[in-house]
């Protein structure tokens, strides 16, 4: 005669939970320079990224674009257009735009301005710190390539959570080096993810 039966419960496993964080300069010069401006679906490249894990939700940083105290029509328009972009990006699901500054530097010599982007690093590094530092997460997804993300990767990496870099030709060294896996895009990858029509 057997002995008595026992029933273990198994709780079901969960997928891991992941943040995605959008450098969205970096991720558009890409675009340019690599694959010749492909229209994005921003929630499609969401879903890719994540690979089948749970998205707590998608950061996207980037500056709006520069108007001057009198703004041009041109510069009206683009900041308009800019400004739907986020918009429609904040009605996806767990979808959360950020947005630092821009500077204009100049003129130089030839009468030339240059622009520069403030805080978005900042605003990258401090929201993939405390998410790791509150648990919310086991994975991270960056599509990134400044190094100086760096610090803020490995204080994730402390916490335990894996961090999954996607990147273009354009990436640096270092940060490569940190993160735990790497992804190039591809042009099959872009394919999938553009939008239709």
């Amino acid at each position: 005669m057997s002995g008595p039966f026992h029933y273990v419960y198994e709780e079901p496993m969960m997928p891991n939970r992941i943040a995605i964080l959008i450098d969205n300069a970096y991720f558009q010069s890409i675009m340019r320079d690599e694959f010749g401006r492909p229209r994005i679906d921003y929630g499609a490249l969401a879903r890719k990224v994540a690979g089948g894990s749970d998205i707590l939700r998608s950061y996207l940083y980037d500056c709006p674009t520069y108007q001057g105290t009198t703004p041009t029509d041109e510069e009206s328009e683009r900041y308009a257009r800019q400004r739907k972009f986020f918009h429609a990006l904040e009605r996806l699901p767990r979808f959360t735009v950020r947005l630092g500054k821009l500077a204009r530097r100049g003129p130089d010599a030839q009468g030339r301005y240059t622009f520069e982007q403030k805080q978005v690093d900042s605003l990258l590094s401090v929201d993939l710190t405390m998410l790791a530092a509150k648990h919310l997460i086991q994975e991270v997804a960056i599509i990134a390539g400044d190094s100086d993300f760096i610090p803020a990767v490995e204080a994730a990496k402390s916490e335990g959570v894996l961090i999954r870099l996607f990147h273009g030709q354009s990436v640096h060294s270092d940060l490569w080096t940190a993160a735990d896996e790497r992804v190039q895009f591809s042009q099959e990858f872009i394919d999938s993810i553009r939008l239709s029509g």
